[in-house]
């Protein structure tokens, strides 16, 4: 399965019997697969196979399914009701001995409302299964016409998402390869702290200091977070090319990507460090506003 957007629109029209139908489908966001379904009259025995359909077809998504019918022509069969013609007769029987008049015509009785009704031709069961089976084929068009417009939205997104990550793993290695990272950098920041404060005068144990600054460069230590993040961007890559729906699994890389620059951030002793990593974030952001839109 190709990665999908969750948006697209699908139309198809097709005729049967007499009959023309127009199925719309409307695809959008969702953090699960939803199907509202609108079906006329008599059409009721195509909503578990249309609900099938979709589920074989996509897994995520807000759609809606509408399907309209109308009359392809203009023909209509005459049926009698019988029980009003029946109400009608014994009505003229009754009066007869009394009213001094002619017996109606047929067409004056058959004027009388409720006599003759106009009705579309009734179908019989076999007709009515081939009916629904072509107005069934032609939903399964339309949501192959839906999915290949999600997937050709996915494939756009999937360029974009792909050039995102690689900015992210390029500014990973710009915080890696940052000068500021090098031990003898880190130990002669230190080195001045500890002689800054040696300075001031005050009873101070060099040999805790000398401790505590050692801790403090231990903390400060990016390489975890740097090699995790270099992890999710290989993830995120092998996802957004393989053919299997990822939206929710690079959701997730998103949000430890943005855990690992957090990190980096609050333990970056060096402004330039901060500076990638709050550039870092703003990609990120980007990257998982755009993923929202992948089934």
């Amino acid at each position: 399965m190709e990665i999908q957007s969750m948006t697209g629109f699908a139309r198809h029209e097709g005729e049967v019997d007499g009959f023309r139908f127009v199925w719309e489908l409307r695809s959008v966001n969702g953090k699960n697969l939803d199907v509202r379904l609108r079906l006329p009259q008599g059409f009721e025995a195509l909503e578990q196979p249309v609900r099938k359909a979709v589920a074989a077809a996509l897994t995520r998504g807000n759609l809606q399914v509408s399907l309209s019918v109308s009359a392809a022509s203009t023909s209509v069969e005459a049926v009698v009701n019988e029980a009003a013609l029946d109400a009608v007769i014994e009505l003229v029987n009754r009066l007869e001995d009394r009213i001094d008049a002619r017996k109606p015509a047929l067409d004056g009785i058959l004027n009388i409302k409720g006599v003759l009704e106009f009705r579309d031709p009734e179908l019989t069961e076999g007709a009515r299964e081939e009916r629904n089976q072509a107005v069934l084929a032609g939903f399964k068009k339309a949501l192959e016409d839906l999915r290949s417009m999600r997937i050709s939205e996915g494939a756009a997104l999937a360029r974009v998402l792909g050039d995102q990550v690689d900015r992210i793993g390029e500014l990973t290695l710009a915080v890696e390869a940052d000068p500021s990272r090098s031990p003898e950098a880190i130990r002669a920041r230190l080195s001045e702290q500890v002689a800054s404060l040696m300075d001031t005068g005050a009873t101070l144990d060099r040999d805790r200091l000398h401790m505590e600054a050692a801790l403090l460069a231990t903390k400060a230590d990016l390489r975890e977070e740097i090699d995790r993040l270099k992890a999710h961007v290989e993830a995120a890559r092998a996802l957004i090319a393989g053919q299997a729906a990822a939206g929710r699994r690079l959701d997730f890389l998103a949000q430890e990507f943005n855990r690992e620059t957090n990190t980096i951030c609050s333990k970056s002793n060096a402004a330039p460090v901060t500076a990638i990593g709050l550039d870092l974030k703003v990609l990120i952001d980007q990257f998982r506003e755009q993923v929202q839109n992948l089934e």
